[in-house]
C-alpha cells in the first residue's frame, strides 16, 4: 500500500540530523521510527482483540485486560531492533506484525540464505553479519534458515514437467562428503532440458554414491513419470550403460555423445610438443561438413598419428555410432548438441562454491547449497537460446509428428 508521507513530517524527523549516519545509521532516526511504528502497530492489533482503546475501561464480561510488555529483540537487515511487546492477561493475544517466536523478519532470512548460495560457511556467514551489521548470530540460527530452503526442492523436484523437450543434457557432478566418519565421493546427477520455448530449465537434481547407468535410468523414469512424453535429442557423456538406460523409457530419443568430452579423452595422453598438431588435425574430424568428410579426416588422422597415439583414433571408432546424429544437422543446432557446455557451465559455477567447503556432512547438506547455487545460475536464463526458431523448424522436419510449432 502506497502512504504519502508529508514533508512536514520528514523535515521533522530529520530535524538535527547532520550526517547519513545520523538518518539510517544503528542509532539513527530510521531505526528508531521503524521501533515505535512496529510497537503501535501492535498496540493497535492489542486493542483489536481486547476491544477497547487504551486507557479506557474494559468490558466486565470480557474478562481480559492489558498486562504491560516484554521485551524482545528482532533481527533485522540492519542489526538488532529491542521492541515492548504489548501483552494481555490472558495470554491469548497473538500478534500479527511480530508474531511470538519470530526471533528475525523475512527480509533477514534472505540475506543469509544469498550469502550460504554463494558459498560461504556457517562461521563465515556469522563473522560477516557481525562485522557489517553488528549482529551476534549462532551457527544453529543460520542451520535453521537454510534448513527451510528443503521444502522449497522438495516442491521443486516434484513439480510437473512440459510433455516434449527437443533437447536434454545429462551429466553428473562429483562432491566430496564426510558421513559415517569417513570422507567419500558422492555423484549428484543434474538433467537439463532445452524446453520448446528454447529455454533452458534445470529438471532436478539427485544424489548417488557413483555415477551409473543404473542410478541415470531411475532419473529418466522419474522424469518421465512427472509429466515428460518425449525427448528429441539427449546429450550424454560416455558412461557405459547411458544409452541403453535411455532408450529403456524414450525408444526414439536419438542419443547424441558430447563432443567436447570425446576430444578432452582424446587429448589424455598428448604430449606437450605435439598437443596443438593434434588438436588441429583433430578438428577436421568434429568439424567435418558430412559424415563422409568426417570419416575421411578420421582415417588421415589414424594414418599420421595411430603409431604414437594409437587409442585416439580407436576412441572414435568405437563411438561412432553415437558420435554420428551430430553431423546431420546444420550450425544452429550442432551448436546446441555440440557439448554438454550447457551443463558444465552450471557445473563451474556449482564447484567455484563447493571448492572452499571441503566435504559436505550429509546428503541434505549437499542439496541445500546445490539447489541455491543452481537458482542463482538459473537467473542468467533470460533470453532463448540463439537460432532457436530455426534449429526448431528442423527438429520438426527430421522428427515428423513429434515437433507442434
Amino acid at each position: 500500500m502506497a502512504v504519502k508521507i508529508r514533508d512536514e513530517f520528514i523535515d521533522e524527523l530529520v530535524k538535527g540530523c547532520k550526517t547519513a549516519e545520523d538518518v539510517v545509521g544503528i542509532q539513527g532516526v530510521v531505526k528508531e521510527l521503524t521501533k515505535r511504528l512496529l510497537e503501535k502497530l501492535l498496540d493497535t492489533e492489542l486493542t483489536t482483540h481486547l476491544g477497547y482503546e487504551k486507557n479506557k475501561t474494559p468490558e466486565k464480561k470480557k474478562g481480559n485486560a492489558r498486562n504491560g510488555h516484554s521485551a524482545k529483540t528482532i533481527l533485522t537487515g540492519e542489526d538488532e531492533l529491542e521492541l515492548k511487546i504489548p501483552r494481555d492477561r490472558k495470554g491469548e493475544f497473538e500478534p500479527l506484525a511480530v508474531p511470538k517466536h519470530q526471533r528475525r523478519f523475512e527480509g533477514f532470512d534472505q540475506k543469509i540464505i544469498s550469502m550460504f548460495a554463494r558459498g560461504m560457511s556457517l562461521s563465515e556467514i556469522q563473522g560477516h553479519l557481525k562485522e557489517i551489521y553488528n549482529v551476534d548470530v549462532s551457527p544453529s540460527l543460520i542451520s535453521d534458515v537454510t534448513d527451510a530452503v528443503i521444502e522449497d526442492v522438495r516442491e521443486w523436484q516434484n513439480r510437473p514437467l512440459d510433455p516434449v523437450y527437443p533437447v536434454m543434457f545429462f551429466d553428473a557432478i562429483m562432491v566430496k562428503s564426510r558421513e559415517n566418519g569417513k570422507t567419500e565421493n558422492k555423484a549428484v546427477y543434474l538433467a537439463l532440458g532445452i524446453n520448446m520455448e528454447g529455454r533452458k530449465e534445470l529438471l532436478g537434481l539427485w544424489i548417488a554414491d557413483t555415477e551409473g547407468a543404473k542410478f541415470w535410468l531411475n532419473v529418466i523414469t522419474e522424469i518421465k513419470n512427472r509429466g515428460v512424453n518425449d525427448i528429441l535429442i539427449a546429450c550424454i557423456d560416455g558412461l557405459k550403460g547411458f544409452p541403453e538406460a535411455i532408450a529403456a523409457v524414450f525408444p526414439h530419443t536419438e542419443i547424441q555423445l558430447c563432443v567436447v568430452h570425446m576430444i578432452r579423452n582424446s587429448l589424455k595422453y598428448v604430449s606437450y610438443k605435439d598437443y596443438k598438431e593434434v588438436v588441429a588435425d583433430l578438428k577436421g574430424v568434429y568439424k567435418a561438413q558430412t559424415e563422409d568428410e568426417a570419416k575421411q579426416n578420421l582415417e588421415k588422422f589414424a594414418s599420421k598419428w595411430d603409431r604414437k597415439y594409437p587409442t585416439i583414433s580407436q576412441l572414435w571408432r568405437r563411438n561412432w555410432e553415437l558420435v554420428r546424429p551430430f553431423f546431420a544437422y546444420p550450425d544452429e543446432i550442432r551448436k546446441i548438441i555440440y557439448t554438454t557446455n550447457a551443463i558444465e557451465s552450471i557445473n563451474s559455477s556449482v564447484r567455484k562454491i563447493i571448492r572452499s567447503r571441503g566435504a559436505f556432512p550429509n546428503n541434505e547438506a549437499i542439496i541445500k547449497i546445490m539447489y541455491l547455487a543452481l537458482m542463482n545460475a538459473a537467473k542468467k536464463w533470460t533470453m532463448p537460446i540463439q537460432n532457436w526458431k530455426l534449429a526448431l523448424q528442423r527438429f520438426a522436419i527430421r522428427f515428423e509428428g513429434r515437433v507442434q510449432l
